[in-house]
């Protein structure tokens, strides 16, 4: 009798040891598959190539073991926090945050699921943390998009060496677009040269408070700012004829209504943003532990037409933007 429940008992858990082959191993993530819930702010050149570069890191290294749930805020942040809860409610594997309002979003939605962000100037204003290590310490990490502002503020002295005063542009909306213009600001004031704040609330008053900007000064700085990004045709439809040059924070920016940017490679700090991600749903990596990542090339590019029509020497070290 002892001997037949013993053999009971010995089948009974043959059956599970079996059971657990079938499912890849007992404890591992049931099929090694992965649900990654992307939340972009806007549709513009710069976030899309972040996008593009993060999901092909992602396919590089996971292949159809990940699947992409990818949603377009088209500006609103608003949006982002449905989008982001839907995420949560569908027990995503992991938040790809795109842009500072869809982070903000995303880590006001949960603080247990990873939450990888991307074109994120500066984490400390975008999660308002004083004491910054280069960390978050949360559930969060993920790559930045900050170019030096100081080089930036320098190629007013070599493009526009005239200009006195400069109109700095952005979204009041935008937290790490006033970071920006703050910044910026300090850099241009040692050059000697005067700055004004010139801000919008969105799309629908830009026009108007371009057209103020373009008649008080003698250019305009546009930081890496999502709703100028959207809408540089409207800033370049006033700004060109009224011959206001415009140097960017990026280049898609540039492209629309600059003249020239010290650019980073928006592909890349996704790609970057990526791999970060495999390392958080692979190989167990704690977000909260993971150092921010900065993009690694830079590249003074402008715009040879807009620079012909404005009478503007370009010295050396610039690449043309074709």
């Amino acid at each position: 009798m002892k001997l037949k429940k013993l053999v009971s008992a010995v089948t009974a858990l043959s059956v599970v040891a079996a059971l657990c082959a079938s499912l890849s191993g007992c404890g591992e993530k049931k099929s090694d598959k992965y649900k990654v819930g992307i939340c972009q702010l806007a549709q513009h050149d710069a976030l899309d190539a972040a996008t593009q570069g993060f999901k092909d890191a992602l396919k590089e290294k996971l292949g159809d073991k990940v699947t992409f749930d990818e949603q377009n805020a088209a500006g609103e942040p608003a949006t982002c926090t449905t989008i982001v809860n839907q995420f949560v409610s569908g027990k995503v594997d992991l938040i790809f945050a795109n842009a500072t309002g869809a982070l903000q979003a995303a880590v006001s939605a949960t603080d247990s699921i990873p939450i990888v962000g991307t074109s994120v100037t500066d984490y400390a204003t975008a999660l308002e943390m004083k004491d910054w290590s280069g960390k978050t310490g949360i559930n969060v990490t993920g790559t930045s998009d900050l170019a030096p502002l100081d080089k930036q503020a320098e190629m007013f002295k070599e493009l526009l060496p005239n200009a006195k005063k400069v109109g700095i542009l952005y979204c009041s909306g935008e937290a790490n677009s006033k970071y920006q213009a703050t910044e910026v600001a300090k850099y241009l004031k040692k050059l000697g040269i005067e700055t004004k704040e010139y801000t919008s609330a969105d799309s629908n008053d830009l026009a108007q408070v371009v057209t103020t900007a373009c008649a008080e000064v003698d250019a305009l700085y546009v930081p890496t700012d999502n709703t100028m990004a959207s809408n540089a045709q409207i800033i370049n439809n006033i700004a060109e004829p009224a011959k206001i040059p415009i140097i960017a924070g990026e280049k898609g920016i540039c492209e629309g209504c600059g003249i020239a940017t010290l650019s980073i490679d928006y592909y890349s700090i996704g790609k970057k943003a990526g791999e970060m991600a495999y390392e958080i749903l692979v190989n167990g990596k704690d977000p909260a532990e993971m150092d921010i990542g900065f993009a690694e090339n830079l590249t003074k590019q402008y715009i040879e037409s807009r620079c012909q029509t404005l009478g503007i020497t370009v010295p050396s070290g610039y690449e043309t933007i074709k």
